[in-house]
């Protein structure tokens, strides 16, 4: 190891004496698996090799000492030899963008390297730390797949190399022989700020203990390394006990199991799991209820750091381990340089009450956790926002113990977390109910006692109170069925007299027991294949891996960030405001200016131009509009400089009225940042009179953030002369850039390059936020005269940039009793946030597309963009269809559950059905829409499968399944002509070799893979003649975003326009010699001097809107689906599992199947996170606390549909477009609502059921929290009730 390097550099910062660029940064907490890599040790208990994922932002560098590492450079790459792995994942089109992968592949990676042949369980445990914003997961795990059992459809199996074990790298031979001969003294590393030492005896870490009494002690790094960087936690001394065999030996004895705290939590799973296969059922109650928990506590990689001891001595209020450890009589084994003494880990520990806990001088050893006994119960209980790697809402351990032979409770034991500042236990609870039976009036009692001394205040951080005081008595009845259940078994096993016999529990109950599997999903992917005559060189319309799928895959593949140092370069960091509406009063930069390698503070009046616009400033003057509106910025020699520095600025603020936040505030302050946007068609106030029923409902939408892989990024290159500038940034825009720091630094456009290699990932976070970060760091560079590199961290990104918005719909409909709508009034709102940005514009598109699928003669669609003081929402995927059309949907289920018909008969009965014009007057044929409709209820099965639902209904109780089926008309591109023009440039070099540039953007679309399809169609040669090397507006001017599912449109057009202008100038040549090979015929165009390059041009699709007349035709053409989807509720913890999924989409001629399947699919999971999972949460200050992927969850591995199947629609066509081929970036989005509507058809059931009244309140995301508290019981009215007035709420809603 250098003997330079900081103690607490972590290993992903640490500066690697090769520049390896393959593991990606991406939230620094660990929680999203881009930066895995594999560690291997030798384990000199087991004398085996072992190897562990982990992510690299949390592990420190200094404890790697005697590790061997692999990156995703060391498993194989282009110039040596692929592995099996990323050549597998690449060939199943599984990246997109292509910044998960290199995690991907060290997931699975690692995982073959201990299990050659995995189970699919396996896998699924690997991948379920790993996040994926673009593919959907399905490819992926069909690549990983192929390793367990060989399963393909887009390609042949002989494809593949095989994975051969031996072939793999071998532990290094040198720390093979450290560990056989272990060096047992103290090693010390000094840093600036930081110490770690590690002792390597335990006498050593005992002596240690003594002299650095607040020191604690680290292992996994995966609680006190997320503290340190985002709550400012700083210890000067760290000790690092990882060599010390004491704190990882394990002893089984007749009567329990003592484990080494310094076990991980991955070595624990396989310790009680090896104990459970060992042991009598009845012995290993809490050893089960331990592994229940073990397998969705976070994800792969931070249960292979995270150690026991670590875990307990935590003591997080969420901790999963700590109340079954409780409930189970776990004692902790300490030891101390006096010697040793036993705890128990029990309420007043898990307190911190200094009577129970570890003296200061004291470590945890080791934690015995004693066998469970005959007539002894245990059970585990959780629920979270979604299934895996998510931190619960409430979690539980529950033990009883009855008298043998009875019912009677010997012995009670119920410990919770999550409501509390500690894991709580129920102890005076439990001690009333002990010498009572197990019945029905003991549970009713339990809950009246457990709801008495479990109190949780309604100002709780978190948030969620009534849903989580629900789960305490949820979770009570469900461990209350299951003791009845095992009493049954046991009966039958012992004679019981009929005095004691148990309660009955009902047939429709026993499903409440089974909590849903994780299940490895699969599908089918259905597309038309290309016609026979088609020349094998035509790529076109076949399924082409992406052009940088292998370098994802190796981690080759560079992003603005991997680009090297660059000399003399300099890190900014941003000072953003922590008030949501003040005057600023004054800056204080004394104290930062003084800081080493602290360069310069970036101020609002160190630019040289324009200050953004009057409404929009770049960097705040006088006041700030919101917390994280950007004040100022420091430039430092190092980032950690940087960010200390921004630490040590001083803002005094001065309060401004008025603070607005929720869209019903703006209504009430009459605050919207436009004018309203209006559609009116048929007389409504006349349909109205003549109906048989009204409706009237609302529907709330919550926000959603982008959650790009790659965070936002810029590099800065000032040049030597005329004030050029180079800029590489991730953007979907990067002429929008060059022109906004054109502006900023006052200097002409044309010395401003910007440079686009690809993004990892955009979905309209990236048109115009970049351009903001690029100017800050423009004139960084150019008043320092330095490089400026601009890096934003997760919490950062999520804090300043704003997604998609909020919206909260009123709709009115009237119609007759057989569902047809006569008339229907919709009313929206969307929050804006602080400042205009893409709100305009957002509001006329929920407008514009907001019939959707539907034909209703007399309608009225009003929209405003509300303003208030959060950071501006802006572009995003969708584009407001995703809100607004769920309102649409919404009022169909409406009008079907007041008819008493099923929504799809009113689906049907309302869509339009001939040629026919819009409400804004643009004609179009429904026949595909049609199409896919009746397919789409083919290929599902829909109605016998929706018998099947209400026949599953009927018997079960507690669970409950719905099905739904979501038409879709979705409008592509802008409403502008001039966005949809397109330029490229091509040409041609002497050895045949084709360069091709355009003016789109790579953000994982795969548009550059279709650019060289079209180009190798129209030049008629291979796409291995042909190159792309970046997008530059050096070489492309005046650039259109690349956005609004038009991209490969447009520029496909573009480039087949160039290809043609050089193919015709190459006509004599090829008329000359017709048997002559294309290089041939270049060498003789160069010969005879014609022009091998050529720029092409695409005018546009013609698109127009006349908001005064409230007609148009605003959009090129349609994109036509459904989406049928089917799941399962559970009612008593709000948890759903997605069964299947069924899409068909109208891609007319696809011109990569491959590449269109997977943005179907990666949008439809997006939709679906939209719609279930991704809630933000904001501090009645305004504060975002969701920052990260602790706190806001994206889908997981496991949230995809068990059985998913997607349909291109075949013998479909377009004469419009490039090879008659639709853009399908965006449209998937909204059939994610399918699952949505299948929940809210499973909770309408439970209602049905219960005799509860209809709500025709619709909220969305669909997430635990409003399932349960939707599905009243008897459960959901026993919880105390806390009037609003009485306290401040730790969160309040915005849309």
């Amino acid at each position: 190891m250098d003997a330079t390097c900081l103690p607490w550099h972590l290993f992903l910062d640490y500066p690697l004496p090769v520049h390896l660029t393959g593991t990606k940064y991406a939230c620094g907490r660990g929680g999203c698996g881009a930066c895995t890599v594999m560690i291997s040790k030798h384990d000199p208990m087991s004398k085996k090799i072992r190897h562990c994922s982990i992510t690299a932002c949390l592990v420190p560098i200094c404890s790697l000492y005697g590790a061997a590492v692999t990156t995703v450079e060391g498993v194989g790459s282009l110039k040596t030899k692929l592995h099996p792995v990323q050549e597998r994942i690449a060939k199943s089109h599984g990246t997109q963008c292509g910044f998960c992968t290199p995690g991907m592949v060290m997931s699975i990676y690692t995982l073959l390297r201990n299990h050659p042949q995995p189970s699919e369980d396996q896998l699924m445990e690997a991948l379920g730390g790993n996040l994926c914003r673009c593919t959907g997961y399905r490819p992926i795990l069909q690549s990983g797949r192929t390793f367990c059992v060989i399963a393909t459809e887009l390609f042949m199996k002989d494809e593949f190399q095989p994975l051969d074990p031996t072939q793999e790298l071998i532990f290094p031979p040198e720390l093979l022989r450290m560990t056989e001969n272990p060096d047992k003294r103290t090693l010390t590393f000094h840093g600036e700020r930081v110490t770690w030492i590690s002792p390597g005896t335990l006498k050593d870490l005992l002596e240690l203990k003594v002299k650095h009494l607040e020191a604690p002690l680290i292992l996994g790094n995966t609680s006190l390394g997320p503290a340190m960087k985002s709550q400012g936690h700083f210890h000067p001394i760290l000790l690092y006990p990882a060599r010390i065999s004491e704190l990882s030996m394990v002893s089984k004895t007749s009567d329990g199991l003592t484990i080494g705290a310094g076990c991980s939590l991955a070595q624990v799973k396989d310790i009680l799991a090896e104990r459970v296969s060992e042991l009598p059922e009845e012995k290993t109650q809490t050893y089960r209820a331990l592994l229940k928990h073990l397998k969705s506590l976070a994800g792969q990689q931070i249960r292979n750091m995270a150690s026991l001891g670590g875990h307990i001595i935590s003591r997080h209020y969420y901790s999963d381990l700590n109340p079954v450890l409780a409930v189970g009589n776990t004692a902790l084994n300490l030891v101390s340089k006096e010697g040793t003494r036993q705890i128990p880990l029990n309420e007043q520990f898990l307190a911190g009450l200094a009577s129970a806990d570890l003296k200061p001088e004291e470590i945890l050893e080791s934690v015995y956790i004693p066998h469970s006994q005959k007539w002894e119960f245990v059970s585990a209980f959780r629920q979270a926002q979604c299934q895996q790697n998510a931190l619960a809402d409430v979690n539980a351990g529950m033990r009883v113990l009855l008298k043998e032979g009875t019912d009677t409770i010997e012995d009670l034991s119920i410990a919770y977390g999550g409501v509390g500042v500690a894991t709580i236990s129920a102890h005076k609870s439990c001690q009333q109910l002990l010498g009572r039976r197990w019945n029905e009036l003991m549970l009713d009692e339990a809950c009246r006692l457990l709801l008495d001394e479990v109190s949780l205040p309604g100002s709780a951080p978190g948030g969620r109170v009534e849903f989580r005081r629900t789960l305490v008595v949820s979770f009570l009845f469900k461990f209350y069925l299951g003791v009845l259940q095992e009493l049954k078994k046991l009966g039958k096993l012992f004679s019981v007299p009929d005095c004691l016999r148990y309660p009955e529990i009902s047939d429709g109950f026993l499903s409440a027991l089974e909590d849903f599997p994780v299940t490895v999903p699969q599908g089918v992917q259905r597309y038309q294949s290309v016609d026979s005559r088609q020349p094998l060189q035509d790529p076109v319309g076949r399924p082409i891996m992406h052009l940088s799928g292998l370098k994802h895959a190796t981690g080759e593949a560079i992003f603005c960030d991997d680009i090297a140092r660059v000399d003399k370069e300099l890190f900014m960091a941003l000072v953003t405001s922590t008030r949501a509406h003040a005057k600023i009063i004054s800056i204080d930069l004394s104290e930062v200016l003084e800081l080493p390698r602290v360069v310069d503070v970036i101020k609002a009046e160190d630019i040289p131009g324009t200050n953004g616009a009057e409404d929009d400033k770049l960097l705040a003057v006088d006041e700030v509009l919101c917390v994280g509106q950007i004040i100022c910025a420091v430039v430092a020699e190092t980032d950690v400089q940087a960010k200390r520095a921004i630490e040590k600025i001083k803002i005094t603020y001065g309060d401004l009225e008025p603070v607005i936040f929720t869209i019903e505030d703006a209504i009430k302050h009459n605050s919207f940042l436009c004018p309203e946007k209006k559609l009116e068609q048929g007389n409504i106030e006349e349909a109205f009179e003549k109906v048989d029923q009204i409706v009237e409902g609302e529907v709330h939408v919550g926000g959603q953030e982008h959650f790009y892989m790659e965070t936002q990024r810029v590099l800065v290159i000032p040049q030597t002369e005329d004030k050029e500038l180079d800029i590489y940034v991730s953007t979907q825009d990067p002429a929008h850039v060059q022109k906004t720091v054109s502006s900023t630094l006052n200097i002409p456009i044309n010395r401003i390059t910007c440079h686009v290699k690809r993004v990892g990932g955009g979905f309209g976070g990236k048109v115009g936020r970049p351009a903001v970060l690029g100017a800050i760091a423009a004139v960084g560079a150019i008043k320092t005269g330095h490089p400026i590199r601009l890096v934003l961290d997760r919490e950062d990104d999520m804090l300043i940039t704003g997604g998609r918005h909020p919206l909260f719909g009123k709709y009115k409909v009237r119609f007759m009793n057989n569902g047809r709508i006569k008339a229907l009034d919709i009313e929206c709102f969307i929050n804006g946030g602080c400042t205009l940005d893409d709100s305009e514009q957002v509001t006329e598109f929920l407008i514009l597309k907001l019939e959707n699928a539907y034909k209703i003669q007399n309608l009225r669609f009003r929209g405003r963009a509300c303003m208030t003081n959060l950071p501006s929402n802006t572009a995003f995927r969708g584009f407001g269809f995703p809100q607004g059309a769920l309102v649409t949907e919404a009022c169909i289920t409406a009008v079907a559950a007041k008819c008493g018909l099923l929504p799809e008969k009113v689906r049907e009965k309302n869509m339009y059905k001939t040629v026919d014009k819009t409400i804004y007057k643009q004609a179009f044929s429904p026949e595909t829409l049609i199409r896919c409709w009746n397919e789409c209820l083919d290929k599902s099965s829909f109605h016998s499968r929706r018998m099947q639902v209400q026949e599953f209904n009927k018997k079960n109780y507690w669970k409950k399944k719905g099905i739904a089926i979501i038409p879709m008309k979705f409008s592509v591109g802008f409403a502008a002509t001039s966005y949809h023009q397109a330029a490229a440039l091509v040409h041609i070099y002497t050895d045949g070799s084709v360069l091709v540039t355009h003016g789109g953007n790579e953000l994982g679309q795969g548009i550059h893979t279709k650019m060289l399809q079209v180009a190798s169609r129209e030049l008629k040669i291979p796409m291995s003649y042909m190159h792309i090397c970046e997008t530059s507006t050096a070489t492309v001017p005046n650039t259109i975003a690349t956005a609004a599912s038009i991209g490969s449109d447009v520029n496909g057009r573009a480039v087949q326009n160039a290809c043609q202008i050089l193919l015709k100038r190459l006509e004599p040549i090829i008329k000359k010699n017709p048997e002559g090979s294309w290089e041939n015929w270049i060498g003789a165009a160069f010969e005879q001097r014609i022009s091998l390059s050529a720029t092409g041009y695409f005018r546009g699709y013609k698109a127009f809107m006349d908001w005064e007349k409230g007609e148009g035709d605003p959009f090129p053409y349609y994109v036509y689906g459904a989406a049928c989807s089917e799941v399962e509720i559970d009612c008593l913890t709000g948890a759903h599992k997605k069964i299947r999924t069924d899409i068909v989409m109208d891609a007319c001629c696809s011109l990569n199947p491959a590449i269109d399947i997977g943005q179907i699919e990666g949008s439809f999971i997006q939709g679906m996170g939209l719609y279930t999972t991704e809630e933000l949460k904001y501090s009645p200050e305004g504060v975002l606390y969701s920052r990260g992927p602790d706190e806001y969850k994206i889908p997981t591995i496991t949230d995809v549909p068990v059985e998913f199947n997607v349909s291109l629609l075949s013998s479909s066509h377009t004469p419009l477009t490039i090879y008659s081929s639709k853009g399908l970036g965006e449209s998937g989005m909204f059939l994610g609502s399918s699952v949505f509507f299948a929940i809210t058809d499973a909770v309408a059931t439970a209602r049905r059921e219960r005799d509860i009244a209809e709500d025709f309140t619709v909220k969305s995301p669909a997430t635990p929290e409003w399932v349960r508290m939707a599905c009243t019981d008897r459960f959901t009215e026993m919880i105390p009730r806390d009037d609003p007035k009485t306290f401040k709420p730790w969160s309040i809603p915005i849309a």
